[in-house]
């Protein structure tokens, strides 16, 4: 058993200001949420950022592909790419507790053909030969109970999750805050895929830095980007043309 495995798992629970849900685990720090009467759209800014790969999948469609969450959260993710985009959908988390809540609060649906939630260490379970290269949409988002730093942040887990998708894959990080740890967690990203794959956000209000990586670095046209960007936001409702303003290459 893994030392991470070992730890005493936070209590989970929620809160409601009568328009949106918002998970908790035992602090008051969000750690996920939901809009009460539009559970499958996504909430929360910094969440709708992370699906900023659908600019870099080429072509019209974007059916059957495959997205995976490292961790949980409110399952904002894992319901959107679900329902909204019809993907097969994998999310790994360690916690019990938080796939109980997103099922019973949380409108996540049951495990199906297109849906499989692993209970399991994102680090540990990302190493089985099932995942590698078969995953189009890597959301990694994990972050203990007092949200301090990411708890998986090493050059190692960037190149175990760059070795999960496809050539057109990315993955998206949410790192909390514009300190000493995003600068090097940024530094580990690049060692794990090189300088030029990578795509960052502004941060957004709350302090949430998005950060992009790619499989295959690649420099599309502002004007593709702006295209694709057109096409996301009128059929899936994100707003993917106010994130060119303030998402770029890290390396121009």
């Amino acid at each position: 058993m893994s030392k991470t495995k070992r730890l005493e798992l936070p209590e989970v629970n929620f809160s409601e200001d009568g328009e949106s849900r918002y998970l908790h685990l035992g602090t008051p720090w969000i750690q996920g949420s939901m809009k009460i009467k539009e559970p499958f759209e996504i909430d929360l800014e910094y969440v709708q950022r992370m699906m900023a790969g659908l600019l870099f999948l080429k072509g019209t469609s974007v059916a059957g592909r495959h997205a995976m969450q490292l961790g949980l959260g409110a399952a904002s993710l894992t319901k959107f790419c679900y329902k909204k985009l019809r993907w097969t959908c994998t999310a790994i988390e360690l916690n019990p507790g938080v796939l109980h809540a997103c099922r019973g609060w949380f409108k996540l649906p049951e495990d199906g053909p297109r849906m499989r939630v692993i209970i399991a260490d994102a680090a540990e379970e990302i190493q089985s030969d099932e995942w590698l290269g078969v995953v189009d949409v890597l959301h990694v988002d994990l972050y203990d109970h007092e949200a301090a730093a990411p708890v998986l942040d090493s050059v190692e887990f960037y190149q175990n999750c760059r070795a999960l998708l496809t050539d057109e894959g990315t993955m998206t990080v949410n790192l909390f805050g514009r300190t000493s740890s995003y600068e090097k967690s940024l530094a580990k990203m690049a060692e794990a895929f090189g300088e030029d794959a990578l795509w960052v956000f502004k941060p957004t209000r709350e302090g949430n830095t998005v950060v992009m990586a790619q499989r295959m670095a690649s420099r599309p046209q502002k004007e593709q980007l702006l295209l694709q960007a057109q096409a996301v936001e009128n059929r899936f409702g994100l707003p993917a043309t106010q994130w060119l303003k303030v998402f770029k290459p890290l390396v121009k």
